[in-house]
């Protein structure tokens, strides 16, 4: 009985995940890496490269629990072209396991609005690799029950209209559905995302700043979701925030520039959803590094602070 106990969890949680519609993976601190979902993002700084790495693990002390690991690199090539590549791994069950690797890159076009105000446009393409393993559990070797891997092409789309005190991005992060089948039994479905996201920054004092944020996600065939997050920035150094998913989490957020241009940050996750019962609440940690490899930034007086 105790051997099922880990598998039987594992299947609940793969059935949610389909029931859901295989909804992207959560992030908290969605606001420090939005080219993950948006195409368009662009940090908008010639010769200044940005690269980074998220982990996260969700709904902690519950067995066969999403993990999710992110790298990425934002690199402008010019005033109006930028690029960015992200890799994703995201994996979730024990004894049987779902994983995902995604590989891809974004190019991002500008156009200048007006002095302040910038309009981009963004496309991605790259590959997703789905698997699905039966090998350690007590149903391996039931033919209905056998292992699948699938490459597919991935596409998406988005614009982000930015400011130096605001942003709205509007994406579709995957325009080809796909699924996993065994013996034409569909064990994994990703369909078409929606995400819309917006911020803004409140300068409160001189050295405090107020960013609320916010991002909503529709998942074709299942209920509308949403996050909305307010970061305090303390001297351009320390920030804490709050956040709450909606029927998902409340969140608590910390970040602090260690070096220069050197950030890490951390957030913890307490469930409010049915599971708060199963797990002690989900860990993110993130870290970002700007540097200007070639001498070539621009030199604002009036940095963004997004």
């Amino acid at each position: 009985m105790m051997r099922m106990k880990p598998i039987l969890y594992t299947i609940i949680l793969l059935f949610s995940l389909n029931f859901f519609a295989q909804q992207e993976p959560h992030y908290t601190q969605y606001m420090y890496n939005m080219s993950i979902v948006n195409p368009a993002y662009m940090i908008n700084e010639p010769g200044l490269i940005e690269v980074g790495a998220l982990y996260r693990t969700q709904w902690v002390g519950l067995d066969g629990a999403p993990k999710t690991a992110n790298a990425f690199a934002n690199i402008p090539l010019s005033d109006k072209i930028e690029l960015s590549v992200n890799f994703l791994n995201d994996e979730i069950g024990s004894s049987i396991r779902q994983t995902e690797n995604v590989f891809n890159i974004n190019a991002a076009y500008k156009i200048n609005l007006n002095q302040d105000l910038n309009l981009s446009f963004g496309l991605k393409a790259g590959f997703d690799h789905l698997s699905t393993s039966f090998h350690q559990s007590n149903v391996s070797t039931d033919p209905l029950f056998g292992n699948s891997q699938k490459t597919v092409l991935n596409i998406g789309t988005g614009a982000f209209l930015f400011h130096k005190k605001y942003y709205v991005g509007l994406s579709t992060p995957n325009l080809l559905p796909n699924e996993i089948d065994v013996n034409d039994d569909v064990q994994y479905t990703n369909r078409l995302h929606f995400f819309l996201i917006g911020g803004y920054v409140f300068d409160i004092a001189n050295d405090l700043k107020l960013k609320p944020s916010t991002v909503l996600k529709q998942v074709v065939g299942s209920p509308l979701s949403f996050d909305v997050s307010v970061n305090a920035l303390y001297l351009e150094k320390f920030e804490l925030g709050l956040s709450y998913r909606f029927q998902d989490a409340v969140t608590g957020m910390v970040g602090i520039e260690v070096l220069h241009d050197l950030r890490v940050g951390y957030a913890y996750d307490f469930n409010t959803s049915n599971l708060k019962d199963f797990n002690s609440g989900s860990h993110e940690f993130i870290i970002t590094y700007r540097f200007d490899i070639l001498g070539l930034s621009k030199k604002y007086s009036s940095p963004r602070f997004y």
